[in-house]
């Protein structure tokens, strides 16, 4: 799975063109990732939303504010190991247009070792 964190949004930094050609080279991105049978999914995600947490057995729901850092979406890809999903995050085009972006690249657990618990994948 990945994550794509950056400073700030692309649409806000990027002039109407430059946004253009960055959304552009996400398609093409994502589609060759399809092609090669590497993605099973890719999405945006909107910068609005909400945080539940628990604290002091009282729920507590407040808006979500990115403020030091947008997560601007994410890709769950197909890779045959750590080395292989490092090279597929690399040819994202995040890097060419927004060169404060990071590619958080984490494992999904498929199954709990010590429960045998095998998570459900749709």
């Amino acid at each position: 799975m990945f994550f794509i964190r950056k400073q700030s949004d692309s649409k806000l930094t990027l002039s109407p063109d430059k946004h253009e050609q960055f959304l552009k080279g996400c398609e093409t991105y994502i589609a060759r990732l399809k092609k090669e049978g590497k993605l099973l999914s890719a999405q945006p995600i909107e910068r609005d939303g909400d945080i539940i947490s628990y604290p002091d057995k009282e729920w507590k729901d407040v808006p979500f504010n990115e403020t030091k850092e947008v997560i601007g979406g994410y890709y769950h890809i197909l890779a045959e190991d750590l080395t292989e999903a490092i090279a597929i995050a690399k040819a994202n085009p995040e890097f060419e247009y927004n060169p404060d972006t990071r590619i958080e690249i984490r494992p999904i657990k498929m199954k709990e070792e010590t429960t045998g618990f095998v998570y459900p994948t749709k």
